[in-house]
C-alpha cells in the first residue's frame, strides 16, 4: 500500500517537472526517459537530502520567514540536473524559478486533491464544533 503513495508522488513529480520544463526557459530535458529518471532522483533528493538541509539551515529559514526553502528547492533541482544525464538546469536563476513553479504546482495539486477528496483532507479547519458540543480546552 505504501508503494501506491510513492507512485502518486512520482507521477505528480513527473507532471510538475514537465510543466516546469515547458515554462522555465533555463530548464531542459532531452527525452522522456530523462524526465522519468529526473523525477525519481528529485523525489529521492526531496525525501533524503532536503530534510537534512532544512535542519541545517533552520535559523536562516526562520530569519527569512521561510523564503530560504525556495533556495533549498532550487538546490535540489540543480542536484538532480547534476545526477541525471539529459536533464539540464542552466544556472541558479533558472533553478530558483523552477523551484517556484514546482512549489506553486504542488500547492495547486494539494488544493485540487482536497477539493476532490474532502474526506481525506490533510488539513481540516473546524469552525463550529460537531453536533453542538463544546470544544474542550
Amino acid at each position: 500500500m505504501m508503494w501506491i503513495g510513492w507512485l502518486f508522488l512520482w507521477l505528480g513529480t513527473v507532471v510538475g517537472l514537465l510543466v516546469t520544463v515547458r515554462l522555465v526557459p533555463g530548464i531542459r530535458v532531452q527525452n522522456g526517459g530523462a524526465l522519468l529518471l529526473a523525477a525519481v532522483i528529485l523525489l529521492l533528493a526531496n525525501s533524503f537530502v532536503r530534510p537534512l538541509l532544512l535542519l541545517l539551515t533552520l535559523p536562516l529559514t526562520v530569519l527569512t520567514f521561510g523564503l530560504f526553502i525556495l533556495v533549498i528547492n532550487a538546490l535540489m533541482l540543480m542536484l538532480t540536473a547534476a545526477l541525471v544525464p539529459g536533464f539540464e538546469v542552466r544556472g541558479f536563476g533558472s533553478a530558483l524559478l523552477g523551484a517556484l513553479v514546482m512549489g506553486l504546482l504542488t500547492l495547486l495539486g494539494l488544493v485540487l486533491l482536497g477539493w476532490l477528496f474532502p474526506e481525506h483532507g490533510m488539513l481540516v479547519i473546524q469552525i463550529m464544533p460537531p453536533h453542538g458540543r463544546d470544544i474542550p480546552f
